[in-house]
Protein backbone atom coordinates (compact mmCIF):
# COMPACT_ATOMS: atom_id res chain seq x y z
CA UNK A 1 0.00 0.00 0.00
CA UNK A 2 1.09 3.57 -0.75
CA UNK A 3 2.78 5.17 2.26
CA UNK A 4 1.30 8.25 3.90
CA UNK A 5 4.09 10.54 2.77
CA UNK A 6 3.31 9.61 -0.87
CA UNK A 7 -0.40 10.47 -0.52
CA UNK A 8 -1.77 13.97 -0.97
CA UNK A 9 -4.94 14.62 1.01
CA UNK A 10 -7.10 17.62 0.15
CA UNK A 11 -8.99 18.63 3.28
CA UNK A 12 -12.23 20.26 2.10
CA UNK A 13 -13.73 22.72 4.55
CA UNK A 14 -16.04 25.71 4.84
CA UNK A 15 -18.56 25.63 2.02
CA UNK A 16 -21.68 27.76 1.72
CA UNK A 17 -24.16 26.00 4.01
CA UNK A 18 -25.35 27.47 7.35
CA UNK A 19 -22.86 25.02 8.90
CA UNK A 20 -19.82 26.78 7.43
CA UNK A 21 -18.33 27.65 10.84
CA UNK A 22 -18.94 24.14 12.18
CA UNK A 23 -17.14 22.73 9.13
CA UNK A 24 -14.10 24.94 9.83
CA UNK A 25 -14.07 23.71 13.43
CA UNK A 26 -14.20 20.06 12.30
CA UNK A 27 -11.46 20.69 9.75
CA UNK A 28 -9.19 22.29 12.34
CA UNK A 29 -9.21 19.08 14.42
CA UNK A 30 -8.86 16.85 11.33
CA UNK A 31 -5.96 18.96 9.98
CA UNK A 32 -4.00 18.53 13.20
CA UNK A 33 -4.55 14.77 13.08
CA UNK A 34 -3.57 14.47 9.40
CA UNK A 35 -0.38 16.46 10.06
CA UNK A 36 0.49 14.31 13.09
CA UNK A 37 -0.16 11.16 11.02
CA UNK A 38 2.32 12.31 8.38
CA UNK A 39 -0.07 12.89 5.47
CA UNK A 40 0.79 15.59 2.95
CA UNK A 41 -2.29 17.80 3.40
CA UNK A 42 -3.58 20.77 1.45
CA UNK A 43 -6.55 22.91 2.53
CA UNK A 44 -9.28 23.76 0.02
CA UNK A 45 -12.45 25.74 0.66
CA UNK A 46 -14.62 25.06 -2.43
CA UNK A 47 -16.73 28.15 -1.70
CA UNK A 48 -13.70 30.30 -2.65
CA UNK A 49 -13.23 28.76 -6.10
CA UNK A 50 -9.71 28.59 -7.56
CA UNK A 51 -8.50 31.60 -5.54
CA UNK A 52 -7.62 30.16 -2.14
CA UNK A 53 -5.98 31.81 0.91
CA UNK A 54 -2.18 31.63 1.06
CA UNK A 55 -2.06 31.46 4.84
CA UNK A 56 -3.24 28.40 6.76
CA UNK A 57 -4.94 30.50 9.47
CA UNK A 58 -7.09 32.31 6.88
CA UNK A 59 -8.93 29.06 6.10
CA UNK A 60 -10.14 28.85 9.70
CA UNK A 61 -10.82 32.58 10.24
CA UNK A 62 -14.40 33.76 10.81
CA UNK A 63 -14.01 36.56 8.28
CA UNK A 64 -14.15 35.27 4.71
CA UNK A 65 -11.07 35.59 2.52
CA UNK A 66 -13.20 36.57 -0.50
CA UNK A 67 -16.79 36.22 -1.73
CA UNK A 68 -18.25 32.74 -1.29
CA UNK A 69 -20.66 31.26 -3.85
CA UNK A 70 -22.07 27.88 -4.84
CA UNK A 71 -20.74 28.36 -8.38
CA UNK A 72 -17.21 28.50 -6.97
CA UNK A 73 -17.48 24.77 -6.10
CA UNK A 74 -17.40 23.91 -9.81
CA UNK A 75 -14.49 26.28 -10.46
CA UNK A 76 -12.50 24.87 -7.52
CA UNK A 77 -12.91 21.19 -8.43
CA UNK A 78 -12.16 21.92 -12.10
CA UNK A 79 -8.98 23.86 -11.27
CA UNK A 80 -5.33 22.91 -10.81
CA UNK A 81 -5.92 22.78 -7.04
CA UNK A 82 -6.88 19.12 -7.40
CA UNK A 83 -4.23 18.10 -9.96
CA UNK A 84 -2.10 16.03 -7.56
CA UNK A 85 -4.78 15.07 -5.02
CA UNK A 86 -5.12 11.35 -4.15
CA UNK A 87 -8.15 11.69 -1.88
CA UNK A 88 -10.41 14.47 -0.62
CA UNK A 89 -11.17 14.36 3.09
CA UNK A 90 -14.62 15.91 3.39
CA UNK A 91 -14.98 18.10 6.48
CA UNK A 92 -17.96 19.87 4.90
CA UNK A 93 -21.34 19.78 6.65
CA UNK A 94 -24.88 20.43 5.49
CA UNK A 95 -26.12 21.37 2.04
CA UNK A 96 -23.72 21.18 -0.92
CA UNK A 97 -21.18 19.24 1.16
CA UNK A 98 -23.13 16.40 2.71
CA UNK A 99 -25.91 15.95 0.15
CA UNK A 100 -24.05 14.42 -2.80
CA UNK A 101 -23.22 17.71 -4.55
CA UNK A 102 -19.47 17.86 -3.88
CA UNK A 103 -19.32 14.07 -4.19
CA UNK A 104 -20.72 14.36 -7.75
CA UNK A 105 -18.13 16.97 -8.75
CA UNK A 106 -15.27 14.92 -7.30
CA UNK A 107 -16.42 11.76 -9.11
CA UNK A 108 -16.60 13.67 -12.40
CA UNK A 109 -13.01 14.77 -11.76
CA UNK A 110 -12.01 11.17 -10.87
CA UNK A 111 -11.01 11.98 -7.29
CA UNK A 112 -11.71 9.66 -4.37
CA UNK A 113 -13.32 11.11 -1.25
CA UNK A 114 -14.12 10.07 2.31
CA UNK A 115 -17.47 8.71 3.38
CA UNK A 116 -20.61 7.62 1.54
CA UNK A 117 -21.28 7.83 -2.20
CA UNK A 118 -23.44 10.34 -4.09
CA UNK A 119 -26.79 8.53 -3.84
CA UNK A 120 -26.41 7.55 -0.16
CA UNK A 121 -25.34 11.09 0.76
CA UNK A 122 -28.34 12.59 -1.07
CA UNK A 123 -30.86 10.16 0.46
CA UNK A 124 -29.46 10.63 3.97
CA UNK A 125 -29.67 14.41 3.69
CA UNK A 126 -33.29 14.15 2.54
CA UNK A 127 -34.96 13.37 5.88
CA UNK A 128 -38.32 12.42 4.36
CA UNK A 129 -36.71 10.04 1.86
CA UNK A 130 -34.68 8.50 4.71
CA UNK A 131 -37.85 7.90 6.72
CA UNK A 132 -39.61 6.28 3.74
CA UNK A 133 -36.71 3.82 3.48
CA UNK A 134 -36.68 3.28 7.26
CA UNK A 135 -40.35 2.27 7.08
CA UNK A 136 -39.68 -0.03 4.13
CA UNK A 137 -36.90 -1.84 6.02
CA UNK A 138 -38.86 -2.06 9.31
CA UNK A 139 -36.70 0.47 11.14
CA UNK A 140 -38.88 2.25 13.68
CA UNK A 141 -39.09 6.03 13.18
CA UNK A 142 -41.46 8.72 14.50
CA UNK A 143 -44.60 9.38 12.43
CA UNK A 144 -44.25 12.35 10.10
CA UNK A 145 -45.79 14.73 7.59
CA UNK A 146 -43.98 16.42 4.70
CA UNK A 147 -45.18 19.89 3.65
CA UNK A 148 -44.02 22.29 0.94
CA UNK A 149 -43.49 26.06 0.96
CA UNK A 150 -46.99 26.82 -0.31
CA UNK A 151 -49.01 24.64 2.07
CA UNK A 152 -51.56 26.78 3.98
CA UNK A 153 -50.98 26.99 7.71
CA UNK A 154 -54.60 26.07 8.49
CA UNK A 155 -54.20 22.86 6.44
CA UNK A 156 -50.89 22.03 8.12
CA UNK A 157 -52.49 22.49 11.54
CA UNK A 158 -55.30 20.08 10.60
CA UNK A 159 -52.82 17.48 9.30
CA UNK A 160 -50.84 17.61 12.56
CA UNK A 161 -53.98 17.24 14.68
CA UNK A 162 -55.26 14.35 12.56
CA UNK A 163 -51.92 12.50 12.53
CA UNK A 164 -50.28 12.91 15.97
CA UNK A 165 -51.10 16.28 17.53
CA UNK A 166 -48.90 18.63 19.57
CA UNK A 167 -46.11 18.76 20.68
CA UNK A 168 -44.36 18.02 17.40
CA UNK A 169 -40.96 18.69 15.84
CA UNK A 170 -40.69 21.02 12.84
CA UNK A 171 -37.49 21.21 10.82
CA UNK A 172 -36.17 21.82 7.28
CA UNK A 173 -36.05 18.60 5.26
CA UNK A 174 -32.44 18.98 4.13
CA UNK A 175 -30.33 20.73 6.77
CA UNK A 176 -28.13 19.44 9.55
CA UNK A 177 -27.05 20.57 13.04
CA UNK A 178 -30.68 21.25 14.05
CA UNK A 179 -30.59 24.38 11.85
CA UNK A 180 -34.14 25.76 11.64
CA UNK A 181 -35.57 23.20 14.11
CA UNK A 182 -38.37 23.93 16.60
CA UNK A 183 -40.15 21.76 19.13
CA UNK A 184 -43.65 23.13 18.63
CA UNK A 185 -45.44 22.61 21.94
CA UNK A 186 -48.74 24.30 21.10
CA UNK A 187 -50.59 25.16 17.90
CA UNK A 188 -50.10 28.90 18.48
CA UNK A 189 -46.34 28.34 17.98
CA UNK A 190 -46.85 26.77 14.55
CA UNK A 191 -46.63 29.98 12.47
CA UNK A 192 -43.24 30.95 13.92
CA UNK A 193 -41.87 27.39 13.60
CA UNK A 194 -42.92 27.05 9.94
CA UNK A 195 -41.53 30.50 9.11
CA UNK A 196 -38.15 29.55 10.61
CA UNK A 197 -37.95 26.17 8.84
CA UNK A 198 -38.95 27.73 5.50
CA UNK A 199 -35.94 30.05 5.66
CA UNK A 200 -33.74 27.00 5.08
CA UNK A 201 -35.70 24.68 2.81
CA UNK A 202 -38.61 24.46 0.38
CA UNK A 203 -39.73 21.25 2.06
CA UNK A 204 -40.53 20.91 5.76
CA UNK A 205 -40.57 17.78 7.90
CA UNK A 206 -43.10 17.73 10.74
CA UNK A 207 -42.46 14.86 13.09
CA UNK A 208 -44.21 13.25 16.05
CA UNK A 209 -42.44 14.27 19.27
CA UNK A 210 -41.14 11.29 21.25
CA UNK A 211 -40.67 12.00 24.99
CA UNK A 212 -37.56 10.31 26.35
CA UNK A 213 -33.82 10.37 25.83
CA UNK A 214 -31.49 11.52 23.07
CA UNK A 215 -29.06 8.79 22.00
CA UNK A 216 -26.75 8.31 19.06
CA UNK A 217 -24.70 5.47 17.55
CA UNK A 218 -21.58 5.79 15.41
CA UNK A 219 -20.81 3.32 12.64
CA UNK A 220 -17.26 2.67 11.48
CA UNK A 221 -16.27 0.00 8.95
CA UNK A 222 -19.73 -1.64 9.17
CA UNK A 223 -19.45 -2.00 12.95
CA UNK A 224 -21.52 -0.11 15.51
CA UNK A 225 -19.63 1.89 18.14
CA UNK A 226 -20.79 2.13 21.79
CA UNK A 227 -24.10 3.96 22.28
CA UNK A 228 -23.78 7.55 23.53
CA UNK A 229 -26.47 9.43 25.46
CA UNK A 230 -26.72 13.21 25.10
CA UNK A 231 -27.95 15.24 28.06
CA UNK A 232 -28.46 18.81 26.78
CA UNK A 233 -28.88 21.71 29.21
CA UNK A 234 -31.85 23.05 27.17
CA UNK A 235 -33.80 19.80 27.19
CA UNK A 236 -33.27 19.75 23.40
CA UNK A 237 -29.97 19.12 21.64
CA UNK A 238 -30.07 22.37 19.65
CA UNK A 239 -27.30 24.25 17.80
CA UNK A 240 -26.06 25.98 20.96
CA UNK A 241 -25.92 22.75 22.97
CA UNK A 242 -24.10 20.99 20.11
CA UNK A 243 -21.34 23.51 19.63
CA UNK A 244 -20.91 25.30 22.95
CA UNK A 245 -18.61 23.61 25.42
CA UNK A 246 -20.38 22.76 28.69
CA UNK A 247 -23.91 23.05 27.25
CA UNK A 248 -24.35 19.26 27.08
CA UNK A 249 -23.24 16.23 29.04
CA UNK A 250 -22.36 12.99 27.31
CA UNK A 251 -22.41 9.45 28.64
CA UNK A 252 -20.68 6.72 26.67
CA UNK A 253 -21.40 3.88 26.92
CA UNK A 254 -24.92 5.06 27.75
CA UNK A 255 -26.39 3.91 31.04
CA UNK A 256 -29.11 1.71 29.52
CA UNK A 257 -29.82 -2.04 29.66
CA UNK A 258 -27.55 -4.17 27.48
CA UNK A 259 -30.44 -5.43 25.35
CA UNK A 260 -31.36 -1.81 24.53
CA UNK A 261 -27.76 -1.03 23.52
CA UNK A 262 -27.73 -4.10 21.26
CA UNK A 263 -31.08 -3.09 19.73
CA UNK A 264 -29.84 0.45 19.03
CA UNK A 265 -26.64 -0.88 17.45
CA UNK A 266 -28.60 -3.37 15.36
CA UNK A 267 -31.05 -0.70 14.17
CA UNK A 268 -28.12 1.60 13.35
CA UNK A 269 -26.43 -0.93 11.10
CA UNK A 270 -29.77 -1.74 9.47
CA UNK A 271 -30.51 1.95 8.75
CA UNK A 272 -26.94 2.60 7.57
CA UNK A 273 -27.25 -0.31 5.14
CA UNK A 274 -30.78 0.66 4.05
CA UNK A 275 -29.43 3.98 2.74
CA UNK A 276 -26.38 2.31 1.20
CA UNK A 277 -23.96 4.28 3.39
CA UNK A 278 -20.31 3.34 3.78
CA UNK A 279 -17.07 3.96 5.72
CA UNK A 280 -18.47 5.90 8.70
CA UNK A 281 -21.47 7.83 9.93
CA UNK A 282 -23.70 8.57 12.90
CA UNK A 283 -27.31 7.64 13.54
CA UNK A 284 -29.52 9.70 15.84
CA UNK A 285 -32.34 8.20 17.89
CA UNK A 286 -35.00 9.03 20.42
CA UNK A 287 -35.30 6.41 23.14
CA UNK A 288 -38.73 6.41 24.76
CA UNK A 289 -39.25 5.97 28.48
CA UNK A 290 -40.24 2.33 27.87
CA UNK A 291 -37.03 1.75 25.84
CA UNK A 292 -38.58 1.82 22.36
CA UNK A 293 -36.09 3.03 19.74
CA UNK A 294 -36.97 5.64 17.09
CA UNK A 295 -34.41 6.31 14.36
CA UNK A 296 -34.39 9.99 13.34
CA UNK A 297 -31.70 10.29 10.69
CA UNK A 298 -28.31 9.26 9.34
CA UNK A 299 -25.40 11.74 9.32
CA UNK A 300 -22.96 10.76 6.56
CA UNK A 301 -20.39 13.45 7.46
CA UNK A 302 -20.75 13.78 11.25
CA UNK A 303 -18.97 16.54 13.13
CA UNK A 304 -15.32 16.16 14.08
CA UNK A 305 -14.99 19.08 16.51
CA UNK A 306 -13.69 18.90 20.07
CA UNK A 307 -17.29 18.37 21.29
CA UNK A 308 -18.30 15.96 18.49
CA UNK A 309 -19.92 12.61 19.15
CA UNK A 310 -18.27 10.10 16.79
CA UNK A 311 -14.78 10.80 18.24
CA UNK A 312 -16.23 10.29 21.75
CA UNK A 313 -17.78 6.95 20.75
CA UNK A 314 -14.61 5.86 18.97
CA UNK A 315 -12.58 6.68 22.07
CA UNK A 316 -14.93 4.52 24.17
CA UNK A 317 -14.17 1.70 21.72
CA UNK A 318 -10.42 2.22 22.21
CA UNK A 319 -9.86 4.18 18.97
CA UNK A 320 -7.98 7.48 19.30
CA UNK A 321 -8.90 10.51 17.18
CA UNK A 322 -5.82 10.08 14.99
CA UNK A 323 -6.57 6.37 14.51
CA UNK A 324 -10.14 7.28 13.55
CA UNK A 325 -8.99 9.76 10.89
CA UNK A 326 -6.42 7.27 9.55
CA UNK A 327 -9.03 4.52 9.37
CA UNK A 328 -11.51 6.77 7.50
CA UNK A 329 -8.87 7.50 4.83
CA UNK A 330 -7.81 3.86 4.45
CA UNK A 331 -11.42 2.61 4.22
CA UNK A 332 -12.30 5.34 1.70
CA UNK A 333 -9.32 4.46 -0.51
CA UNK A 334 -10.39 0.82 -0.77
Amino acid sequence: MTSKKDLTVALLLGGTSPERDVSKSSASSIYKALTALGYKTILIDPAYGKHQPHKEEDFFAQKDFTEITNRNYVEAVDSKLFDDVDIAFLALHGKWGEDGTIQSLLELRGIKYTGSNIVSSAMSMDKIMSKILFKHYDINTPEWIGVNQHEKEIDVKKMIKDKFGFPCVIKPNDQGSTVGLTICKHEDELHKALKLARQYSNKILIEEYIPGREVTVGVLDNKALPVLEIKPKHGIYDYECKYTSGMSEYEVPANIPEWVQLELQSQSLKAFEALGCSVYGRLDFRLSNDFKTYCLEVNTLPGMTSTSLVPKMAKAAGISFEELIDKIIKLSLQ
